[in-house]
């Protein structure tokens, strides 16, 4: 399943990320925090939108992320 960056209103077309709260291989729960996401404005936990294990990380700390794209892939 691919963790994507959800629309944010206001017209916000990107965020940073921050750090994340699992390292690939690690598993996760549907619901945990699993990357904190920043913009000019506030910073956010995003969720795992699925439990299962991270296989993947597509946005290291400190990139901008566009609404849309993929962070991450969980298994």
């Amino acid at each position: 399943m691919e963790v994507k960056l959800p629309p944010l209103g206001n017209d916000i077309k990107e965020a940073s990320v921050s750090f994340w709260y699992k390292k690939v291989g690690e598993s996760v729960a549907e619901g945990e925090d699993l990357v904190e996401l920043s913009t000019e404005k506030a910073s956010f936990n995003l969720p795992a939108p699925a439990g299962g294990r991270l296989t993947v990380i597509k946005a290291g700390e400190g990139e901008k992320v566009a609404v849309g794209a993929t962070l991450a892939e969980i298994e």
